[in-house]
């Protein structure tokens, strides 16, 4: 009786052993920041508004939608294939798609839309983002487009009202009253005299003024940035 009993208990010492190992190792790993511990989506770390959930080897598309034409000066063409390139062994692949008008962008931007994809503005009353923000907001924004997220660029004349106005604010003439009206810091002014900060998803490079095509390669060098800020490079100072 007594050998029976032994033999019965031994293997359940030798179970707990290895659970307690375990754990003490995992809480190890977990004090010492080490990344191979999938962090609770609630976890915030220091200096993060939301952590994504997306792991820095997923595959993420990046589209930019543009009005004009493809043959841009060449040296703006360099720059943004330098930052294309550096993009790929981070797995974010950049690829820009140019519309002849505002009504083919129109569509392309609807269509992302469709598929539940992130799209976000660039306009000169959206938002201004420090780099270590557009960092955390574009992990954001993958992270609920699945893994797919879009940038819209107007042409000369900016982004269509379709895109960038609020429909309660357009007049019977289909124009926006008063919406390019500054408001204060950040906000704009409303056909009906109130203050309102513009769309989450309305961000601006600058409060300089760019051209569409030179836009295109500060916005890849931000995304390129982005990637760098989020893996702890040296690259951002």
């Amino acid at each position: 009786m007594r050998l029976t009993t032994c033999t019965t208990i031994a293997p359940l010492l030798v179970v707990c052993y290895a659970v307690c190992k375990a754990s003490a190792f995992t809480s190890s790993l977990a004090r010492r920041g080490d990344d191979s511990v999938p962090l609770c989506r609630h976890t915030r770390r220091a200096g993060m508004a939301r952590p994504s959930l997306l792991p820095l080897s997923m595959a993420l598309e990046v589209k930019i939608r543009i009005v004009g034409r493809k043959n841009a000066e060449k040296w703006l063409d360099d720059g943004y294939a330098v930052y294309e390139k550096r993009l790929r062994p981070a797995g974010i692949n950049v690829e820009t798609t140019y519309h002849k008008s505002d009504q083919e962008l129109i569509k392309g931007v609807t269509a992302d839309k469709e598929k539940k994809h992130s799209v976000v503005l660039l306009d000169p009353l959206g938002r201004v983002l420090t780099s270590e923000i557009f960092s955390d907001n574009m992990y954001n924004w993958l992270d609920e487009g699945g893994s797919r997220l879009t940038f819209v660029i107007g042409g000369a004349e900016g982004l269509p009202f379709e895109l960038r106005g609020d429909p309660s604010e357009y007049n019977q003439q289909g124009k926006i009253s008063n919406y390019y009206q500054q408001g204060g810091a950040g906000t704009a002014a409303s056909s009906k005299g109130r203050m309102r900060k513009p769309p989450k998803n309305m961000i601006s490079l600058s409060s300089m003024t760019f051209t569409h095509q030179f836009a295109r390669t500060v916005l890849i060098e931000q995304i390129y940035r982005a990637s760098e800020i989020r893996k702890g490079s040296g690259y951002h100072k």
